[in-house]
């Protein structure tokens, strides 16, 4: 078994596991507030002989900030990780704004990318009634100051009683402040509503039952949108259903991968 190797390529924090032959490379990307390791419990359920490629957001974890911050910026760096390894054959998993990444990818390289997985994500998410208090309050007070209000928003009620709940917290306060308000402007700047008709790949498109970020109508909107899509809803998970119900997430990531 080949474990995944941890580098950086050009300021770009990642993991990276080249697949046995024959055997498929999955693509992820991250939500706000978040870094590669919100995919773990995913990544240990999965076939070992599958390629594995998961990077941290500009700004998040341990990946190098930039002077300003778009959609099609963060799409362009994961295009700089596959252009470096060489892979020309993927599928491409996003959750949430990782999301609106993939759509970019989806489009831009429609022969490489064969398969795509949105998770918790719809073409265009919130508006700027949302987004500008929230990056108002992050660069006056911090990412902590609102960490109470997001992380009610993740997950499925009860899951604040686990152990692993003050891990997600920290995760999410250590986010750099510039870094997550760059990332709120980014998301609140996209609209690809428009391109959604534009994606040929088949398409899973997931959401948490509970999600209170992304509900699960707006994320089955956006699916009803894309040509060759299926939506499903996991019970007993709000934003990250990756994170609260990993074996279903799997099931039904590997189904979509495999047939």
């Amino acid at each position: 078994m080949t474990l995944e190797t941890f580098t950086a390529i050009r300021g770009i924090y990642h993991g990276y596991r080249p697949p046995a032959p024959g055997a498929p490379t999955l693509v992820f990307a991250n939500s706000l507030g978040t870094d590669l390791r919100v995919w773990d419990r995913v990544v240990q359920l999965l076939p070992t002989e599958w390629g594995l490629l998961r990077q941290d957001k500009r700004g998040h974890g341990l990946s190098i900030a930039a002077d300003t911050l778009d959609i099609e910026t963060m799409a362009s760096d994961v295009a700089t990780l596959l252009d470096h390894y060489g892979i020309t054959d993927f599928i491409g998993i996003g959750l949430s704004v990782g999301g609106l990444i993939m759509q970019r990818l989806a489009l831009r390289h429609p022969q490489a990318m064969r398969k795509l997985v949105l998770a918790d994500t719809a073409a265009k998410i919130g508006t700027p009634d949302i987004w500008n208090p929230r990056i108002d309050a992050v660069r006056a007070n911090g990412v902590a100051s609102i960490s109470d209000a997001i992380l009610a928003r993740w997950f499925a009620p009860g899951y604040e009683t686990t152990e692993d709940f003050a891990m997600w917290r920290a995760m999410l306060e250590r986010t750099p402040d510039e870094g997550y308000a760059q990332v709120c402007a980014a998301i609140r700047d996209a609209d690809y509503t428009a391109d959604l008709a534009r994606i040929t790949q088949p398409t899973l498109v997931i959401a948490g039952a509970q999600d209170a970020s992304t509900p699960p109508d707006l994320v089955r909107a956006t699916a009803e949108k894309i040509p060759n899509s299926r939506f499903v809803e996991i019970d007993a998970a709000g934003h990250l259903p990756c994170v609260e119900q990993p074996k279903r997430f799997v099931e039904l990531l590997s189904s979509h991968v495999t047939n």
